[in-house]
């Protein structure tokens, strides 16, 4: 990863007139470069990392650990596309190890993750198991890098 992505990643609401000081360029390339890894996809978005523990949003939050039957032809993609569907579902790993997929979904309460799990992704044709993990507590939070 280059320096500018590295800068962004620490503070994306740094200026281009300060990267460049940074980066020893000129605001002009600086930005020139942002615009280009927004066209190509490289960079995605930009987002606040909140602490919603101390908004006291009563949200609950859990990681599933789900275990799939690949099909022949399209793998793990077409299940994964369509749990990734579900309002619930705020992000969605295919993972090594015990289990092939790491959901991560919000509800209002127990009872409707609870839902979610029973009635809609369990009940998906080639969904083996499922293992739900209620979150607790937060220590850290930050962006996902991407690696």
């Amino acid at each position: 990863m280059d320096e500018l992505l590295k800068l962004l990643k620490k503070n994306a609401l740094e200026s281009p007139r300060n990267l460049a000081k940074m980066l020893k360029s000129t605001p002009k390339k600086v930005k020139a470069k942002i615009d280009q890894y927004e066209k190509a996809g490289v960079i995605r978005g930009y987002q606040a990392i909140v602490n919603e523990d101390q908004l006291d949003l009563n949200r609950v939050y859990a990681v599933i650990e789900v275990k799939i039957t690949p099909e022949r032809e399209g793998g793990f993609n077409r299940i994964a596309t369509r749990i990734s569907k579900f309002p619930e579902v705020e992000s969605l790993y295919l993972m090594s190890g015990g289990y092939d997929l790491l959901v991560f979904v919000k509800g209002r309460n127990l009872k409707e993750v609870a839902f979610f799990v029973s009635e809609k992704l369990a009940t998906i044709d080639g969904v083996v198991s499922t293992a739900t993990h209620f979150k607790l507590k937060t220590y850290k939070e930050q962006a996902s890098d991407g690696g």
